[in-house]
């Protein structure tokens, strides 16, 4: 741990996903000293593969972060196992320590912690999350195309999420869970052939392992093979309060905000991926990582361009 205090990387990357690799890749190729950081809790982790990535759709989630890091390894990165439990600023620009009382230094930081799924306390609905319970008709759509669905409503985005689905099945139904529902929403699933099902949702029936239907609580079941469901998409952000980071609300969650480069309001700090765009699938996500570690990199070179202009000054005014 003393080795690694002594150590002033280019930039420490916060999480170690599609956005967080992809920056890595990017800097390590760009002979910037970096160092990944992972806590190895991926969001896609519960799907059995990742869907709609050009040239890698089936892949399984876990061997494209297998595949990632070792091609950041090999241009000379380093990935380091840990959870960040606090960020500080220093002389040197960040401190990074992590629950295990490491600390990393570290000129520019890159926050790629993605967001946490809040999922409606709904018996089944955790357990079958990434498999038989959806959220993403372009992640998943597909394989539920023809199929039972059911749409649960959670808030504003759930009537657009039933729109987006019934092109994919003609099947679908919208569980109205108690959530209002305007005139003009039941105008489009009405004219779409969407029935509405009044009454809270108590729980999902599960039979032999799969999605058989949704349970009310008048004890009504509801035939369905597949549930969609519009999550609270929370960025994970706690870890860097201390550096001034917050979160802005959204109606779907809340997010970090940036600039189209993914620099953030707070010098030396970018942020990629769905930590700050909550409705990027893995693509979007690592193309954010490599966009912000371009320009992050880019911000680097500006740097250490003025201090070598500084220097040649000083050297020539003591001649």
């Amino acid at each position: 741990m003393a080795k690694q205090a002594e150590i002033v990387r280019d930039v420490v990357v916060v999480g170690g996903g599609a956005a967080g690799l992809s920056a890595a890749l990017i800097l390590a190729r760009s002979r910037r000293r970096v160092t990944v950081v992972d806590a190895g809790t991926p969001r896609n982790a519960p799907a059995q593969a990742v869907h709609g990535l050009l040239a890698l759709d089936g892949v399984s989630p876990l061997e494209l972060l297998e595949r990632g890091r070792a091609e950041v390894v090999r241009y000379g990165g380093e990935i380091i196992f840990a959870e960040v439990r606090d960020v500080s600023c220093t002389s040197l620009g960040f401190a990074v320590m992590t629950r295990d009382a490491a600390v990393l230094h570290a000129r520019r930081l890159l926050i790629a912690t993605g967001l946490v799924d809040d999922l409606p306390e709904i018996e089944g609905l955790r357990q079958r999350w990434g498999r038989d319970v959806l959220h993403c008709p372009y992640c998943h759509g597909w394989e539920a195309r023809d199929r039972a669905i059911g749409v649960l409503a959670t808030g504003p985005m759930s009537v657009h999420q039933a729109l987006l689905f019934r092109q994919l099945s003609d099947d679908v139904r919208y569980f109205s869970h108690d959530q209002d529902l305007g005139e003009q929403d039941r105008r489009k699933l009405d004219a779409l052939g969407i029935p509405v099902v009044a009454g809270r949702v108590s729980r999902l029936e599960i039979v032999e392992d799969r999605l058989a239907g949704v349970r009310l609580d008048d004890d009504r079941v509801v035939p369905v093979e597949t549930v969609a469901v519009a999550t609270r998409m929370i960025a994970r952000a706690e870890a860097f309060a201390g550096i001034g980071i917050t979160t802005t609300p959204h109606p779907a969650g809340s997010f970090i905000a940036a600039d189209e480069t993914g620099r953030t309001s707070v010098p030396g700090v970018w942020v990629a991926g769905n930590s700050t765009d909550l409705s990027a699938q893995v693509g979007a996500a690592a193309a954010g990582g490599a966009r912000a570690a371009a320009h992050l990199n880019a911000d680097l070179v500006a740097e250490d361009t003025d201090r070598a202009v500084a220097r040649s000054t000083d050297a020539q005014t003591a001649r």
